[in-house]
């Protein structure tokens, strides 16, 4: 039973390749109240190596973490990984990426390490997972590094983007992992130097998620110190109650994240947890499938990314975003996806996510959903 992260990208990537503007506050959509949401979307960007988390940054701009082209050395001597090994390393085969307005896309850090998993698996790509800012200043998650997934030089963690194009490490999590095993590991699906998915800052942290180990861990990255917030595996311990931790977001004082569940993949069984910053975890919503991306609106509306649904493995064309209103109202926003991996909400309101986030390089896409509202009188009709 395959479950963790990158065993699932590297799954979606078998089958896909078998398979035939006014401004507004960030996080509100154009819509509220008793409005019908009506939506459009169209690609904004092209050419990405495997976008994956995206956010945008104080200049008004979307940053994107480009998992990459992966690697092509081998690493005997490496630590192995059971399931998605013998993995491919580079150290310079991902990088971060800015788009304009015109969907214009300018490299911000270039030369960050990149991996691929087995050809079993997929042949998926990893490296720069995630993009955060803390004022003005840049930040990246690297999961695609560490002996284990044959980047011995370079542990996966925390780097800062520096102005003149290059990177500084800030903090080892390759390091933190390996000295401070979580409770209940996995043996037959177990990343040494872990799979870090996503990141989030709040008051001069940062704030990530690790699925394989089933864990959220706090950063300081002025000081490289790294704290554990929960270890998910002593609350859901065993293989068949693994419920890794992916796309996380801050949210009126409290964690979100989603996540996905043990292969093979289960329609609904993914749930959304909440989480306090003093560690207690609960249950916030249910009845999701493999989740990769989740937002929340001004109108305290959750918004939920799923990268496949209604199919019995990760396929592309049937990833969609599901909103879920405080009374419980589910609507689908979006669908037709291509494996998409991340989302966000703009300065403008609009929605962008990365699709194609995982494939063959320069496939990725942004794709933005636009909101249109439409005033009705007394009960809602869905159009």
């Amino acid at each position: 039973m395959k479950r963790k992260t990158t065993y699932f990208l590297g799954a979606i990537i078998a089958i896909a390749l078998l398979s035939p503007s006014c401004r507004k506050q960030e996080g509100t959509p154009l819509c509220g109240g008793d409005d019908v949401t009506i939506t459009s979307s169209k690609v904004i960007a092209t050419g990405l190596h495997n976008p994956r988390g995206i956010k945008f940054g104080p200049d008004g701009l979307l940053y994107v973490a480009e998992a990459g082209i992966g690697g092509t050395t081998f690493c005997p001597t490496c630590l192995q990984v059971p399931t998605a090994g013998p993995y491919k390393g580079s150290n310079v085969g991902s990088r971060i990426s800015r788009i304009d307005w015109r969907g214009v896309r300018t490299t911000v850090v270039d030369n960050l390490p990149s991996s691929t998993t087995s050809p079993e698996t997929g042949s998926a790509n990893n490296g720069v997972a995630d993009v955060e800012f803390i004022g003005n200043t840049l930040y990246g998650l690297l999961e695609g590094a560490g002996s284990s997934h044959a980047v011995p030089d370079i542990p996966n963690g925390i780097i800062k983007a520096n102005s003149n194009g290059t990177w500084t490490m800030v903090a080892n999590c390759s390091k933190f992992l390996m000295n401070n095993p979580v409770a209940n590991p996995d043996p037959d699906d177990f990343e040494p130097d872990g799979t870090p998915y996503s990141m989030v800052s709040v008051g001069g942290k940062l704030y990530i998620t690790e699925p394989n180990q089933q864990e959220i861990d706090q950063i300081n990255p002025l000081t490289g110190e790294i704290r554990r917030i929960i270890d998910i595996s002593k609350l859901y311990p065993g293989a068949t109650h693994w419920i890794g931790p992916t796309s996380m977001v801050y949210h009126q004082g409290n964690f979100y994240f989603g996540t996905l569940t043990p292969f093979p993949i289960v329609e609904g069984a993914a749930n959304v947890f909440k989480l306090t910053p003093e560690g207690k975890l609960s249950i916030f919503a249910t009845g999701f499938t493999a989740i990769l991306g989740i937002a929340f609106d001004n109108h305290q509306r959750l918004y939920v990314l799923e990268n496949t649904v209604g199919q019995p493995g990760p396929t592309p064309g049937f990833g969609d975003v599901i909103r879920l209103d405080p009374s419980g109202k589910r609507e689908v926003i979006t669908s037709g996806l291509n494996l998409p991996t991340a989302m966000t909400f703009g300065p403008d309101g609009k929605l962008y996510i990365s699709n194609w986030g995982i494939g063959p390089p320069e496939l990725g896409q942004i794709v933005q959903i636009s909101f249109h509202c439409e005033e009705v009188q007394g009960d809602i009709q869905n159009k």
